[in-house]
Parts: structure tokens; C-alpha cells; sequence
């Protein structure tokens, strides 16, 4: 038979050692990580499995917290124990926090380089096994709206389709975007599909309105800005452009 699954609830743990009833003595900011993603859990998922056990698996699992916070909800729900129901409340905490720490509609970041752009993509991509294809939104102003995941795996042509990468920009009004992925690989070397995709949504973003700022290849702790190269035009006269607005620093007058 089967051994039946023993989970032991925080309302069962002895008086004052459970992380809920320390956050709620103390406050959030005296317990430690694996005790916060505890408290969101609740419960363990194995047999005589705690919370907290399997809090401090998932973080060894993907190698802490800022792992954690970009982990898929498919990606949660491969750790033994966790389930949908787990995966998706680890899955919207993170967000809501990474919201924010994004900020207010009105303090939201605003990119105006590659520089900025980097600084805000590399941490997010760098770690991550598999190719992920994001996209910064932006409103007028170059401020963030959001960040939006488009695929997941081989960047080809079939995977990012211009329908899908520009699809949560219109529905989010936005001005313009900055594409960026990863290699896994650690070398941020555009390849010769990196340079056709971004081709071609940067047409696509000149039908719809929408300007394409920039597309960041990611590597292992640096990255390759394909605008910056003079890469991201659609010939000499508007590389010159963007070569002397990043020369000034910034983006204003490509929007």
C-alpha cells in the first residue's frame, strides 16, 4: 500500500516555534527566508515532511532567494512535495514583491541606456539553465510598466513570433520595449538567429507604433547590447542615429 502523506501544519507546531506565530511576536523582518516561504506554505508536502523542511529544500534547490523569486510555476512544482497549490502561492508572493520593490506607477525605473537596461536584466537572466526571452515595457517617459516573459527555450523564429512578442505591449499601451534573452552557454555572442529575430521585430515594432529600444543578449555576467553595436537599425543613416544617442547617454529622440 501506499503510505499515506503526513503533513504537519504550523497550528501544530509547539507554541512558540512556529514562523507564523514568530511573525506574528516578532515581525516578518526577524525571521529568516526559508521561515517567510514557510509560512506562505504552511504545510509540508511529504510524509512527516514540515514547512519549513520543505522551505529550505526549495531554496538549496534553486540556490537561494533571488533564484527563487524568477523560478516558473512549472519550475516550483518539480521539487517533491510542492504542488499547484504551493507552487502558486510562492509564485504570486514573489511577484507581489518584486512589484514592489519596482515601485509606484509614479517612481517607477526608467531606462535611458544600455547601461540601465543591463543593470536591470542581468541579474534576472545570468543564472538561468534554459533560454528565456523577456521584454521590458515602457510607457513615454522610458519608464518600466512591466517585464513580460515571451518564450522559454531555443530562440528560432518559431518560438518568438513577432504576434506573441509585441501582443502584452499593446495590451499594456506601451510606448516601446527592450527585448533581452539569455545564452546558458555564459557567452553573450549575438548569433546570426539573435540578429534575424530582432530584424524582424523591429519592423514589426515600426508598423505598430511601437519603438524597439534595444534587444541585450545575456551572458554569464555580462551581456552584448545589439543597439549599441549598431545592430539594431534598419540601415546606416538610423545606426548613426543610435550610436550618437547612446554616445549622449540616452534614448530620448528614438521614441
Amino acid at each position: 500500500m501506499t503510505e499515506p502523506v503526513v503533513r504537519t501544519p504550523l497550528s501544530r507546531w509547539p507554541s512558540g516555534e512556529g514562523p507564523r506565530e514568530r511573525l506574528l511576536a516578532l515581525g516578518p523582518s526577524d525571521l529568516s527566508t526559508a521561515q517567510l516561504l514557510a509560512v506562505l506554505l504552511r504545510t509540508g508536502g511529504r510524509a512527516g515532511q514540515t514547512a519549513l523542511e520543505l522551505a529550505r529544500a526549495l531554496l538549496a534547490h534553486f540556490g537561494g532567494a533571488t533564484e527563487l523569486a524568477h523560478a516558473s510555476p512549472e519550475e516550483l512544482q518539480a521539487i517533491p512535495g510542492l504542488g499547484p497549490a504551493g507552487a502558486a502561492v510562492i509564485a504570486a508572493a514573489l511577484e507581489l514583491g518584486l512589484r514592489v520593490n519596482h515601485g509606484t506607477r509614479k517612481h517607477r525605473r526608467a531606462f535611458r541606456s544600455a547601461a540601465d537596461a543591463a543593470e536591470y536584466v542581468v541579474p534576472r537572466l545570468a543564472h538561468l539553465r534554459k533560454e528565456h526571452f523577456v521584454a521590458l515595457l515602457l510607457d513615454g517617459k522610458n519608464r518600466l510598466i512591466r517585464q513580460v516573459r515571451i518564450s522559454e527555450g531555443s530562440l528560432t523564429s518559431s518560438v518568438v513570433h513577432p504576434r506573441e512578442a509585441f501582443l502584452p505591449a499593446v495590451r499594456s499601451s506601451a510606448a516601446a520595449v527592450i527585448f533581452a534573452h539569455n545564452h546558458p552557454s555564459g557567452d553573450p555572442t549575438p548569433s546570426r538567429e539573435d540578429l534575424s529575430i530582432t530584424e524582424q521585430l523591429r519592423q514589426a515594432g515600426q508598423i505598430l507604433g511601437i519603438s524597439v529600444l534595444d534587444h541585450l543578449v545575456v551572458g554569464a555576467g555580462e551581456y552584448r547590447s545589439l543597439a549599441e553595436e549598431g545592430l539594431l537599425s534598419g540601415g546606416a543613416a538610423e545606426s548613426s542615429v543610435m550610436q550618437r544617442t547612446y554616445d549622449s547617454g540616452h534614448w530620448e529622440g528614438l521614441m
